[in-house]
């Protein structure tokens, strides 16, 4: 399992939460979404995760993505 972690700006509310979230999920691979509205902050759990397929969920949704960093899988 992967993670990939994002900032995301423009978020101002549970809907903007709500938005990411389901976008997110929609792509292949994706088995967890963790987002954080006070830090914009977005996690992203799962298999053979596409770093332009979740950027374009997120800018879909609306929103930028102001930087990303991926980390290897935990144990």
């Amino acid at each position: 399992m992967n993670e990939r972690h994002y900032t995301v700006t423009g978020m101002s509310c549970g809907h903007c939460v709500a938005s990411i979230t389901e976008e997110l999920s929609d792509v292949a691979g994706v088995t967890a979404v963790e987002v954080e509205l006070a830090g914009g902050s977005v996690l992203v759990r799962g298999t053979e995760l596409d770093d332009t397929a979740l950027r374009r969920a997120i800018t879909e949704a609306g929103y930028g993505v102001a930087d990303r960093a991926a980390l290897p899988a935990a144990g």
